[in-house]
């Protein structure tokens, strides 16, 4: 099957800023235009000033439990086999807006997502070429940017920020980038490499990357544990706090955009995506009646993994103006369907409830 592209000539919409230091920009969801964002529009996530880092004198250090602890430049790992694949990136808090009460952190509408295609190498053949001492557990990632945070917890001093991945996830599809939809990595988007977890929230996809870390014990770093974790219900005990990991089954509506407009007693045309963290998408249904009935709708892309696939619906919008409230629901492989509402212990995290889409029914110009 042949990979999504993306024309790097068309016109990219301009990112929508959050917030300007350190960069935190969203995607215009509603412009959504093929299957691949394309770089300048794709959304940036960022906890810590961009570093400015120099491709000459970069280097990523791998060591811990590994035989042979390595230190390569950008151009030792653009000689290993490389390896390119597609994957939608969504940051854990995209959709916080919908949440009420309001939950602190960036206040992200529906643009803290997007699908790209990156080319790297594989975590597992660098891991390889180090030597994995046996007990070892995880892989920590850490990146070249560093800052103190207050919330939602205070960092003890200055910190790099750092996420681990499984030794089974590390091995399997786990991809260090240095090229981003054919392009090489802008800053704001982690050059000169950053690490790409398929499946995976955003959070897991570390930029400006300098250094793996082998470990035989949990990590247990500020942004494994007092962020991006939650709590959950295990076999009938009390909850526990877990680090966040695969994407929850997820879709969303582009066309018509929340508070936009469409034409009394016309046919317009529903457009949006859908994701899942695990298997494929399956089925997007979408409710024009606040939820009370929903239809199929058709799918414009194939079934791939870790890739959303766009869909559409022809809406027969009302014959009479007013407001209506527009939703969409999708369902999985595993047969996961998006639920009614939000699960309080995710926080402000992990929104994958039908999003609330409000549109205006007008009258037809006379």
């Amino acid at each position: 099957m042949s990979r999504p592209t993306a024309d790097s000539s068309r016109h990219a919409p301009a990112l929508i800023v959050r917030q300007a230091s350190p960069p935190n920009l969203e995607t215009p969801f509603y412009a959504l235009d093929g299957r691949l964002t394309p770089q300048p529009s794709h959304y940036v996530r960022s906890h810590f000033p961009v570093p400015l880092l120099d491709a000459q004198t970069w280097r990523l250090e791998v060591g811990g439990g590994v035989a042979s602890p390595l230190s390569l430049s950008l151009e030792e790992l653009r000689a290993m086999p490389s390896h390119t694949l597609s994957a939608t990136m969504e940051c854990a808090g995209n959709g916080r807006v919908y949440l009420s009460p309001r939950m602190p952190g960036v206040q992200w509408d529906l643009g803290a997502v997007g699908t790209a295609e990156w080319t790297g190498v594989r975590l597992r053949d660098v891991l390889e070429r180090a030597g994995i001492q046996d007990g070892a557990l995880e892989v920590v990632l850490e990146g070249a940017d560093r800052g103190t945070l207050t919330d939602p917890g205070r960092t003890p001093g200055e910190i790099r920020y750092a996420r681990s991945v499984p030794l089974a996830k590390a091995q399997d599809d786990v991809v260090l980038a240095y090229a981003m939809n054919g392009q090489p990595l802008t800053p704001d988007h982690g050059f000169p490499l950053r690490a790409v977890v398929p499946g995976w929230y955003g959070m897991a996809a570390v930029k400006w990357l300098s250094k793996l870390h082998v470990t035989d014990t949990p990590y247990q770093g500020f942004f494994q544990t007092t962020d991006y974790s939650y709590w959950q219900h295990r076999d009938g005990l009390s909850p526990q706090m877990i680090p966040m990991t695969a994407m929850q089954v997820k879709a969303q509506i582009a066309r018509p955009a929340p508070h936009g407009s469409v034409t009394a007693g016309s046919v317009f045309e529903v457009i949006g995506t859908a994701w899942t963290g695990e298997g494929d998408i399956t089925r997007v249904e979408v409710s024009t009646d606040g939820g009370e009935t929903w239809a199929d709708t058709e799918f414009l892309d194939p079934a791939e993994p870790h890739i959303w696939r766009r869909w559409r619906l022809d809406w027969h919008t009302p014959q009479q103006p007013g407001c209506v409230t527009l939703l969409a629901r999708a369902t999985d492989s595993a047969g996961r369907t998006q639920e009614s509402g939000h699960d309080a212990g995710r926080g402000g995290y992990m929104v994958n409830f039908p999003l609330p889409i409000t549109v205006y029914v007008k009258a037809e110009p006379s």
